[in-house]
């Protein structure tokens, strides 16, 4: 695939940088973390007025209609920043939900900052199979009843509404769209170790009505397997944008820190090790801060010179015998 971003994605990934640098500092979201609501209001008002709460979605859904490049280019400069607002509950899981079940009427309420999604699915033992769903819906009257229990919801407290799943008899798991404060919904929330909001949900006998029901009965896995799968390539993407930073920092902490009188970057192995991870953590190669390998007579080796990155070799034997646990370590080759 090409990751080469074009003008309009270069300029979305200075904007989100920007604001990355200027408004997002270290000790700005400690403050955060540390408040009651765990997020700024203000800055989810911001991102709105930005476009990035429409970035993802199409056009005629009240979206900006951007590709999937571009939401990692935003979810990367997120990452730099550890941010805390819930964009990735409400735009990337509960967004796409909802343009993916027919509700695109709600899009531009996302779009505009005014709706809060989270998405109550994973439960207690399901680990991560998306189809282990105890929580069920009975019919009652004109809708629904919801009985069961879901854990670790990312800003649920937060949240207008969840998107819960529940298993609708044999037709198998459905989702449905509850008011957060509906009579029966019980939220036990907690911080997270890197700072987010989460919550454990008890439903006991909460009341829908027929139009909560999201999509088709038993539509569940069809709606949820493809949001699910561009949400872990986002977040794949938060993650480089993460470790980009620490690499950043530790490139600055070895130009400045020195060991027998000389700068820590020109020792060989910190600057290799350091030089691949810039290399895995780039699109365009590595970062221009970091600090060049050396080669065996300490000059530095210039472009042509350049060797690849080393290939990681399996330790399985060639019979195919499996080894112990080590097996599942890997050397350079």
């Amino acid at each position: 695939m090409d990751f080469t971003l074009n003008e309009e994605q270069k300029l979305l990934k200075e904007s989100v940088d920007r604001f990355v640098r200027e408004a997002y500092t270290f000790d700005g979201r400690q403050e955060l973390v540390a408040s009651e609501l765990g997020f700024s209001r203000d800055n989810w008002k911001q991102f709105a007025e930005l476009g990035w709460l429409g970035l993802g979605f199409a056009e005629e859904h009240g979206g900006l209609g951007g590709s999937a490049l571009d939401s990692a280019v935003l979810m990367e400069a997120f990452g730099r920043a550890l941010l805390v607002e819930p964009y990735f509950t409400t735009v990337v899981l509960g967004g796409k939900i909802l343009e993916a079940t027919g509700r695109e009427a709600l899009i531009p309420s996302i779009a505009e900052g005014e709706l809060l999604i989270a998405l109550a699915h994973t439960e207690p033992e399901s680990g991560f199979d998306l189809t282990a769903v105890e929580t069920r819906a009975e019919p009652s009257g004109s809708g629904f009843r919801l009985q069961g229990r879901k854990s670790f919801v990312l800003h649920a407290a937060t949240a207008d509404k969840l998107i819960v799943s529940a298993r609708t008899g044999d037709e198998g798991v459905s989702l449905f769209l509850v008011d957060r404060e509906s009579e029966g919904v019980y939220l036990r929330a907690y911080a997270t170790v890197d700072g987010l909001r989460a919550a454990d949900i008890a439903l006991e006998d909460v009341h829908v009505e027929e139009d909560a029901l999201l999509g088709k009965r038993g539509g569940a896995l069809a709606a949820l397997e493809p949001v699910i799968d561009r949400a872990i390539t986002l977040l794949a993407a938060e993650a480089v944008g993460a470790m980009g930073a620490l690499n950043e920092a530790t490139f600055d902490y070895l130009k400045t820190r020195r060991q027998f009188g000389v700068p820590m970057e020109t020792f060989k192995r910190c600057s290799i090790a350091l030089w691949i991870c810039s290399w895995i953590t780039s699109y365009h190669g590595p970062s221009p801060t970091a600090p060049r390998p050396r080669s065996r007579n300490s000059r530095v080796l210039s472009a042509p010179e350049r060797r690849p990155l080393p290939k990681c070799r399996s330790a399985v034997p060639a019979n195919g015998s499996a080894k112990k646990p080590s097996s599942f370590m890997a050397r350079w080759a």
